[in-house]
Order: C-alpha cells, then sequence, then structure tokens
C-alpha cells in the first residue's frame, strides 16, 4: 500500500510541475494536513468520550444488565458461546458502539470480543463460526444513529446533518441482514 501512496504523490508532483500547479498542490497539501488533524482530534474526543463510558458501563456493572437486554439476540445468534462468557459482554458493547455510529470506539471492544472467543475456540488458529458471525456483524455495523457523521457534517457546516440518520440506518441494517442470510446458508451448503 506504500507503494501506491508514493506512485500517487509522485504523479501528483510531476502533473503539478508540468501544468503550473505547483504552489496549488504544496498548498493545498497543507490545508489537506490541517484538516486531517482537525479530523483525528474530533474523532479522538468521541473516541475518548464513549471509551469513558463503556469503562464507567462496565465498572457500575450496569453492561451485564444492558448484556442481559442483548441476551436473548445473542443467545440466538451465539448458540455456543456460554450466557455467562466475557465475550457476550465485549459483543454486546462492541454492537452497541456500532449501533450509535462509533465505529472507532468498537474497534478496541471487537478486538475484545474476538480474544474471548478465541478463549472457547478448540482448534486455535481456526475461525468458528460465532467469530464469523461476529465479525458479519461488527463488519456491517448496524447504526441507529451514526453520531461520528453527523459530527463530521457539522463540522463542516452542513445545513441538516442529521438527515443521514434514516439512509444510514435502512443502508446498514439492510448489508447486515444480508450479509447474515449469506453466511447461514454458506454455512447450510457447506458444512
Amino acid at each position: 500500500m506504500n507503494a501506491v501512496w508514493l506512485v500517487m504523490i509522485s504523479v501528483s508532483i510531476v502533473f503539478a510541475m508540468f501544468t503550473g500547479n505547483l504552489e496549488a498542490f504544496t498548498k493545498s497539501i497543507f490545508e489537506g494536513a490541517k484538516s486531517a488533524v482537525e479530523i483525528s482530534l474530533f474523532l479522538l474526543g468521541i473516541v475518548s468520550v464513549w471509551m469513558g463510558i463503556t469503562r464507567i458501563l462496565e465498572d457500575s456493572g450496569l453492561i451485564y444488565r444492558i448484556a442481559h437486554l442483548f441476551k436473548p439476540l445473542v443467545s440466538r445468534l451465539f448458540r455456543n458461546v456460554p450466557d455467562d462468557h466475557p465475550s457476550i459482554s465485549a459483543m454486546t458493547l462492541n454492537i452497541l458502539a456500532n449501533l450509535f455510529g462509533l465505529g472507532n470506539a468498537a474497534t478496541p471492544l471487537g478486538i475484545k470480543a474476538m480474544q474471548e472467543l478465541d478463549a472457547l475456540n478448540p482448534e486455535k488458529g481456526t475461525v468458528t463460526f460465532e467469530m464469523m458471525v461476529f465479525i458479519v456483524l461488527n463488519t456491517a455495523s448496524i447504526q441507529l444513529i451514526p453520531f461520528s457523521v453527523i459530527g463530521l457534517l457539522a463540522s463542516y457546516g452542513a445545513k441538516n446533518p442529521a438527515a443521514v440518520v434514516l439512509p444510514v440506518l435502512v443502508a446498514t441494517l439492510t448489508s447486515a441482514l444480508a450479509a447474515l442470510a449469506i453466511l447461514f446458508a454458506f454455512r447450510k451448503v457447506f458444512k
């Protein structure tokens, strides 16, 4: 991937030199870098807040109550995972973070859930069906309220940044259901 970026940057520099736009090219590089830092700090704030909330949820024991609410759904999807296993809490937190559009905050929770699921794996180094289901759910990332997207749109001055809520919900729910249907169909065909 580094080679691809190097080629793209090199071609851009050569093109800017031949078209006489080297000054505009240099200016846009610095503006892009400034914008990237601002967006990164903004997203870091969102991730920090969510990670703090998840820590409070864990320390207060509230996560177990929330996990209990999701238990019927999670138990149906993950039939081979014991109800009291730590992976249930990690998966629940991951799903909640994704529901609120905080995919960056969901990543460490997803890693923890996969580690906990791997602890149940009799064949280390292979992927179990439960791991596949979790990967599909995590990748599809059903979003009820995409806070990160709304925040980015608001920071760029969108008139109605919340207009993306329904389209994002429909798109992510559709993709998750389609991916799960394909996964379960493949499981039946290729036992």
